[in-house]
């Protein structure tokens, strides 16, 4: 649908623009979001993985190169619902590290961080469209529903079949046991009518 491949790129342009801004300006960007990530990444640094690095300037890269890959991918309608997830995880914490209005003291720069701060709440309102458009195919969720809906039914019909099949099968056994007894009635006769016949 045209609109799916105008909306995407337009939603996914500030995050382009604002992941390659990280990239450049990293130092920058660590020192604006220390505040938050003395707060959620140091205080756990002793609950988290060796390997996971902890320094700001290298967070904020990896943020940047987060935004600008699946701002890309969102743009050209490349795995649409997951790029839009990776952006919306990564939007929260730019918000709360670059734009925490009710922190500052100037009304003008309160203001300031206000509106963007709104702004990203409204860009993770689109994000949330984005991740939840199935474009026009059913979910995920009714699928599964529609397969168990579809194998209950399947499973009934089966078992129905099987017990007619087994109905047919023991109404043979009967039918035949019936025929069987008559025709041994019959030969017990010929053989008693013909035993006294030879004396």
């Amino acid at each position: 649908m045209i609109l799916r491949r105008v909306a995407r790129p337009l939603l996914a342009s500030i995050f382009i623009s604002g992941g390659l801004n990280a990239l450049r300006q990293a130092e920058g960007h660590a020192q604006m979001a220390k505040p938050v990530l003395d707060k959620a990444v140091r205080s756990q640094a002793g609950s988290l993985p060796g390997a996971l690095p902890t320094d700001d300037v290298t967070l904020v890269k990896i943020d940047g190169a987060v935004k600008v890959a699946a701002g890309t991918a969102l743009a050209l309608g490349k795995l649409p619902r997951l790029s839009a997830v990776l952006l919306l995880g990564s939007l929260v914490p730019t918000t709360l590290a670059g734009h925490r209005f009710w922190e500052s003291e100037d009304a003008g720069d309160k203001q300031n961080q206000q509106i963007h701060f709104f702004k990203n709440a409204g860009l993770a309102g689109g994000l949330l469209l984005a991740a939840a458009d199935t474009e026009g195919k059913p979910s995920v969720g009714w699928r599964a529903r529609r397969a168990a809906k579809v194998a209950g039914t399947t499973a009934k019909v089966a078992g129905k079949q099987v017990h007619d099949a087994g109905e047919d099968v023991f109404d043979g056994v009967r039918t035949a046991q019936a025929k069987t007894h008559k025709l041994a009635g019959k030969a017990t006769k010929a053989v008693e009518s013909a035993i006294p016949a030879h004396h």
